[in-house]
Formats: C-alpha cells, sequence, structure tokens
C-alpha cells in the first residue's frame, strides 16, 4: 500500500463517542483510505503520532473570521487548536448576501470591530460569490450562514418597525436563493440592529425555507433574560418546523439548562455553542448605546451622540458599575487604548468615563470593540461553564472576534482549553465525548457529512494532539498568544500545520451542506 499521508502510532478518536483505538490511518487524494496497522507501508508523508490522539479536525460553530480567515496568523491561531472548519455569517450580519452598495456598506461599517475589512469585496456580492472567494484560499475550512440583519437591511434599510408583504417576500427569496447557493443556515443577531426590530413570524417566515438546516440565533436576552429569548426561540421553531441552534449560551446552568430541557419536551430540535470563559466581547455601541440611537444608520447616531450628550449623560448615570468591567479590544486612532479598562483610558484623557466613551464612539463612527467582564465571574460562572459543556446538544464555539490590538483570548484559546482544562484537567468530558462535542455533532448540525469523522471515505480533517500538553496559552493580558499541543493537521489530507507550524499550503473548502 502506498499512501499520500499516513499517520502511525496513534490512538484514533473517531467521533462516534466510541473507545478510542490504537491504530495508523492512511490518506489517498484528501480522504481517509485505510485504518488499521499499516507501519510498514509507504507514504509521501509519514507523522508519527506515537503519544498522541488523533481526532477528527474540529468544528469552530460560532467565528467572526468572515474576513480574517485569510490572515495567516489567524489560520495558526486556529491550527493550533485543532480547529480546520470555521462558521461564518454570525450574529445576523456579514458580507453576502447583498444587492446594493448601501446594505454592503452598513454590514462592513456596523460590524467592522467584529469582522473586519474583507480584502476581496469592493461590491455587493452573492452567497456564491463569498464561498467561492473562500475555496482553496486558506487552510481552513468554511461554513457560512446567511445573515438574517444584512439581509433585512438590503430589503428595507434600517427601519425600526416590522417587515410589510413585500419586504418578507423580498426577503424569503434571498433565503431561499442563498441556501441553493451553499448556505448551512440562517443567522440572527437580535440584540443588534436591524435584526432587533424582527419579529416572531418574520422570523419564522423565513426560516421555513430551511428544511434540515438550522436556524442559528443570538437571542434576544441572556442571562436573567434568557427565559425571554428562549421562548421566542421556541415560538419561532414550532411556527416554521425549523431546528434551532442558539449561539454562546452563557449564563447560570440552573437557568439555561432547564430552558433547553423545556424546548426539547415541546419537540424542538435544539443544540448551542459555547465557550470556556466568562467574558463576552462584542462592539462598544451595543453595550453601552440606548435604543434611541439608531446605530444602523451611523451618520444619524454620531449626530445624536453630538446633540444629546445631556439626555445621554443622565441615562448612562446609571451605568457606573459597568465602565470598569469593560476593556477597549479594538479602537481605530485611539490604539493606545486598547487592552485598558474605559475608566483607566478616560482617566488618562482627563475625563469622566461616560464622556469619554461619548468622544471614542463619534471618534470612531461607532467603530470600537470591547471585552467585557460578566457581573457571574467567579466560581458560580465557572461552575456553570462546567455544567452547560456537558449537556448533549452542546457543540464548540469560540465567538472568535480578531479585530483590535487586544482581542478576547477566546478567539486563540477556547478549543485548546476545552482539550486541556475540561478534558484532561477537570474531567468534565472524556476525549471521546470532546471528539462528538466538537467534531462530529457540529458537523451533521451543518449538514457537513462529509467531516467530523475518522472514518474510511470521510475527507481527511485529521489532527494530532498531544494528550497531556495541549493547552491555551492566550490570557486577558496577552490575548494573542497561540496554542500548544497540537503540531500535525491535515485539512482534505493535506499537511497544513508540521511542527507546529504552517506549511503554506491552502486546501480549505468552501463547504456546502450536502
Amino acid at each position: 500500500m502506498t499512501f499520500d499521508v499516513l499517520i502511525t502510532g496513534g490512538r484514533i478518536v473517531d467521533g462516534t463517542g466510541a473507545p478510542a483505538l490504537r491504530a495508523d490511518v492512511g490518506v489517498v487524494d484528501g480522504r481517509v483510505s485505510a485504518i488499521g496497522r499499516l507501519g510498514e507501508a509507504e507514504a509521501t508523508t509519514v507523522i508519527d503520532a506515537a503519544g498522541r490522539y488523533v481526532l477528527p479536525g474540529l468544528v469552530d460553530c460560532h467565528a467572526h473570521g468572515d474576513a480574517v480567515v485569510f490572515d495567516k496568523e489567524i489560520q495558526l491561531a486556529a491550527l493550533r487548536q485543532g480547529v480546520t472548519t470555521f462558521v461564518l455569517g454570525q450574529d445576523g450580519l456579514s458580507f453576502a448576501p447583498t444587492r446594493s452598495v448601501a446594505a454592503l456598506d452598513y454590514a462592513k461599517r456596523y460590524f467592522a470591530a467584529v469582522n473586519g475589512a474583507h480584502p476581496g469585496i469592493d461590491g455587493p456580492v452573492s452567497v456564491a460569490e463569498l464561498l467561492a472567494g473562500y475555496d482553496r484560499a486558506t487552510a481552513l475550512n468554511t461554513a457560512y450562514l446567511l445573515p438574517h440583519g444584512t439581509i433585512r437591511f438590503d430589503a428595507m434599510g434600517p427601519a425600526e418597525r416590522a417587515a410589510d408583504p413585500d419586504e418578507l417576500r423580498v426577503m424569503r427569496e434571498a433565503v431561499e436563493t442563498g441556501l441553493s447557493q451553499g448556505a448551512a443556515g440562517l443567522s440572527t443577531g437580535l440584540e443588534y440592529v436591524p435584526g432587533r426590530y424582527a419579529d416572531v413570524g418574520e422570523l419564522a417566515h423565513l426560516c421555513q425555507a430551511l428544511g434540515a438546516l438550522p436556524y442559528v440565533t443570538h437571542m434576544r436576552g441572556y442571562g436573567a433574560s434568557a427565559p425571554t429569548g428562549m421562548a421566542e426561540v421556541v415560538a419561532i421553531a414550532e411556527r416554521s418546523g425549523a431546528a434551532v441552534h442558539v449561539s454562546h449560551y452563557h449564563g447560570p446552568a440552573s437557568t439555561l439548562l432547564p430552558l433547553v430541557e423545556d424546548a426539547r419536551r415541546q419537540g424542538v430540535d435544539i443544540s448551542f455553542d459555547s465557550y470556556p470563559y466568562l467574558r463576552s466581547s462584542t462592539i462598544l455601541a451595543m453595550v453601552t448605546l440606548p435604543s434611541w440611537v439608531p446605530a444602523a444608520d451611523t451618520d444619524q447616531a454620531v449626530s445624536l451622540l453630538r446633540t444629546e450628550h445631556v439626555r445621554l449623560a443622565r441615562e448612562w448615570a446609571g451605568l457606573a458599575d459597568l465602565w470598569p468591567r469593560i476593556t477597549l479590544s479594538h479602537a481605530p486612532g485611539f490604539e493606545w487604548a486598547e487592552g485598558m479598562t474605559l475608566p483607566a483610558a478616560a482617566d488618562r484623557q482627563g475625563m469622566e468615563p461616560a464622556e469619554f466613551c461619548r468622544m471614542l464612539l463619534i471618534e470612531t463612527r461607532l467603530e470600537a470593540g470591547c471585552v467585557a467582564a460578566r457581573a457571574d465571574e467567579g466560581p458560580e460562572g465557572e461552575r456553570s461553564v462546567r455544567e452547560i459543556l456537558k449537556d448533549p446538544g452542546h457543540t464548540g464555539g469560540s465567538d472568535g472576534i480578531y479585530v483590535g490590538g487586544h482581542p478576547h483570548p477566546r478567539g486563540f484559546g477556547a478549543f485548546a482549553r476545552y482539550l486541556g482544562r475540561h478534558v484532561r484537567e477537570l474531567g468534565d468530558l472524556t476525549w471521546e465525548q470532546a471528539a462528538v462535542h466538537l467534531a462530529s455533532h457540529p458537523a451533521r448540525r451543518f449538514g457537513l457529512p462529509d467531516r467530523g469523522l475518522v472514518r474510511r471515505g470521510q475527507a481527511a480533517d485529521l489532527i494530532v494532539v498531544d494528550p497531556l500538553r495541549v493547552a491555551d496559552t492566550a490570557t486577558y493580558e496577552k490575548p494573542r498568544s497561540v496554542a500548544v499541543g497540537v503540531d500535525d493537521v491535515l485539512v482534505s489530507g493535506v499537511p497544513v500545520l508540521r511542527g507546529g507550524l504552517l506549511t503554506g499550503a491552502t486546501p480549505g473548502r468552501a463547504l456546502r451542506p450536502a
């Protein structure tokens, strides 16, 4: 037997939940062609996996890599954690499908601090064109969700009202076309604009087009508001028949897990993703601006921030406890403030936190990002993280935001933290369970049956993990530090990481649901 790649001496954790098996893996033409005792076979590339585990490539179910996936630094950060696939188009906001320049400009501007600037898009773009731009242009695979907020803006601009029948028709046609071109589901961001203006009827109508693919939602409320958010999720699922996947499902496990169980009892096909950290990260405008500031219209929002400073100061007077919890991650023109808490940056400017925040939003035209400490940060919050990740509906999602000089460390460490801390150190999951939660379950959820398993005939997305060494090194103080313990990775049978270094190969596919 002759193979393109032969991985020898490892223990295979195949993603089915079956016990790890000591065997070799042979790869031909991008696929797993043999599993067994293959040590005498010849191969162009031989990877010695003695003392290590061979797992299917991990799927990051919530990554804001829409633009930065082309960046070698981000590819390295993902691969060093064992991630071989990003699911993009999250929170209802991304670049496609757009028919108008205004809609594309909105998507680029409003989420600039999250998605960054796509290097290959300079005009309205279809899902097919966006996916074609990812295909074999990066070391990582990509799957793409239709972003509801972008589609809504394209149909009706920043309107703060329910959609009329003609607008619903336009949005439904955009969803159906996007699905036909290879999208893997529909995402919403119901705390962002314009997604927050959509009602259950609108969302259920669009979800009826999904078939077996999921409705992926940043709900309208987390933490104490999670029951409200989940009630809407259930109503949309019941009216549309769609499967649902809740994004970054964080908060008290005693509240969140019973909501999932209630949804299941009502017949909802539900899953969710989470990341093993207690702090969040998003755009500063979402965290701080009151609803009367129209964040979807940057010019008007900035004008109001300039003229309504008295009203804003009055409303922000109640945020004294919030300011110290905000660390600036992205502040164009104020890079010196990235990594500083908002009060510390304000003090350096000789300003009060609220006034500095207003000035920063004006000067960056709302393009500022932050990391925010949650109120439940501490032992109880950590216990909730551990309980939530054990649920069978759980998948891994970093919610990685890579824009700015001081991002949240989750994009550089979430999956290594799962493997190192929650599998090896704490035993919250076995290795076999981790391969299900982080690879095979998400691959099935997004209609990618060719990925997520180590099995003959499958696409050879394979990672070699040192179970004694794998760990995250990124911290809130040093967030761009890459993980350790995953040094060899194949994507579609091609080595993309050898000895912990990028090979330069770009075999990543734009994955389309079967």
